[in-house]
């Protein structure tokens, strides 16, 4: 952050702005329950506005101290605080507190009073945090007190976690107050979470005088608000990303995030010369560097040889680490060891799943690294996998994309990247775990009905078996790494539900 501000002040800005709790990074979750951390991002955040003290102030989302703390509940602000003179010298705490999806924050934070615009560059200025922009369901409206209370330009921080045309929908809700309006948001991943960036920058009739990049950090000065404003013909259009390559962007950089920011160096994946691993590989290569992936074939006596060819090619494409170990040495030896199990059915199955996990966990824990998880949504939906079998891995790539969005993803990849084997992906879906295997599922019907399901909405036509797939599995989710949040409802920490319940 001081590097920006350096540079911001550089180039001629009067105020620089970050966003929501940048000091600690979002969501800081249950660390905001430790005394130590909150004093140290309290600490933080003093020992930056002494380091700006000779620049343009800034406004900075960090935590601060209410006062109002309880017996269980730190009564925290999430704060945007104004650093000026070498101190922070205003906070306006974060209004409206969200409690849906993957938000949980009147778990640690109160939230606060009415704020007042403060004067910058002779020009009055309101604050807001996040879902204080997002007001059209609260009974307060923070947009409309600030500018009741003589704003003229809003500043609004946040940390708007990504979803699929999410963009779009931050414009409605920037243009509505009808006044110029900053709208700075975070780049990056935390754990699940994907942070888009594209940081705007609106006049008062709503038109867009700049966006940032998406997916990525960038510093940019612009003049907002003025005595004479710039003329709108200079503004670069708006133009959305298409749906694939947004999406395959956002996991982009959850894969980075997660493994950059947990200092990982090498992750591995099964690539099978399927679909889903196939994809999982290009957007693990393009995240961390080609020379950072391996990918493992590991045929069994079911598997067509093409797959492995395909799975070879596809790696010679990316410049990726690629090897072969095939299992049937290991399928043959525990075949004589569970001899009296009798069962050639399920369990069968399972057992070469479980035995690349095998496989890879080893050279996991032998090269050191990242396992990652090459299953979709509408699988682990279904629960149409194995668990400590094709559903292990730390990280979920895929695990917010249904398998029809895969292949739509896969074929925007070859459009826009490189080629994918053709076997890959004109092949029917199998695990290739018996003779003459294919997926029992018609996806294109069926993708949307579970994926309806989990949303909480009509899933259409053979809604019962998908309810009765969906609640069998639910356990095997709770033991399912983290998912890769890049819709509006996730499994993961956006979707508590129990494994024990009672039906009627």
């Amino acid at each position: 952050m001081a590097a920006a501000a350096a540079e911001a002040r550089a180039r001629g800005a009067e105020l620089v702005v970050f966003p929501e709790l940048a000091v600690t990074g979002y969501p800081p979750r249950d660390l905001l329950l430790d005394r130590a951390f909150v004093d140290r991002a309290v600490a933080a955040t003093a020992e930056l506005a002494r380091e700006l003290a000779g620049g343009p102030p800034a406004v900075v989302g960090t935590v601060a101290r209410s006062g109002r703390s309880t017996p269980g509940h730190p009564g925290l602000w999430n704060a945007a605080a104004l650093l000026d003179g070498g101190r922070v010298s205003f906070l306006a705490p974060k209004r409206l507190l969200p409690s849906y999806d993957v938000f949980h924050e009147t778990r640690w934070f109160v939230p606060g009073e009415r704020s007042e615009p403060i004067a910058v560059g002779g020009r009055r200025i309101g604050l807001l945090v996040c879902e204080d922009v997002w007001d059209e369901a609260y009974p307060i409206h923070p947009p409309a007190e600030l500018l009741a209370a003589g704003a003229e330009i809003l500043v609004a921080i946040s940390s708007s976690p990504f979803r699929a045309g999410i963009l779009e929908r931050r414009l409605h809700h920037a243009r509505r107050p009808g006044v110029p309006l900053v709208y700075v948001n975070a780049a990056g991943a935390n754990d699940e979470l994907i942070f888009d960036g594209g940081s705007f920058v609106l006049d008062g009739d709503g038109r867009v005088l700049a966006l940032l990049p998406r997916f990525e950090e960038a510093v940019e000065v612009v003049e907002v608000g003025g005595p004479h404003p710039p003329a709108p013909s200079p503004a670069p259009p708006f133009t959305p990303s298409p749906g694939e390559g947004e999406t395959y962007g956002a996991l982009v950089c959850g894969v980075r995030g997660f493994v950059g920011k947990n200092g990982i160096g090498r992750v591995f994946l099964g690539l099978s010369g399927g679909v889903d691993s196939a994809l999982v590989a290009c957007i693990a290569a393009e995240a961390v560097g080609a020379e950072a992936v391996t990918a493992l074939a590991m045929p069994s006596r079911f598997t067509d040889p093409r797959s492995t060819e395909s799975a070879r090619e596809m790696a010679a494409n990316l410049g990726i680490g690629f090897e072969v170990v095939p299992i049937e040495p290991l399928h043959a030896a525990f075949e004589g060891a569970l001899a009296d199990l009798g069962d050639k059915g399920t369990t069968d199955e399972n057992l070469q799943a479980r035995l690349r996990s095998v496989v890879l966990n080893a050279w996991v824990n032998s090269r050191g690294g990242l396992l990652l998880n090459t299953s979709n949504k509408t699988e682990i939906s279904l629960g149409y996998g194995t668990l400590h079998g094709d559903l292990a891995g730390t990280l979920s790539v895929l695990g917010d994309v249904t398998k029809p969005e895969v292949y739509a993803m896969a074929r925007w990849y070859v459009a826009n990247r490189g080629p994918i084997p053709g076997f890959i992906l004109d092949r029917p879906p199998t695990a290739e775990l018996r003779p003459g295997q294919v997926d029992p599922f018609d996806y294109p019907v069926v993708a949307p009905a579970v994926e309806a399901l989990v949303r909480g909405q009509a899933p259409g036509r053979d809604a019962d078996r998908w309810r009765r797939m969906l609640r069998a599995s639910e356990s095997k989710r709770w033991q399912h790494g983290v998912i890769l949040k890049v819709s509006e409802r996730a499994f993961g920490t956006g979707r508590m539900v129990p494994i024990t319940r009672v039906e009627s």
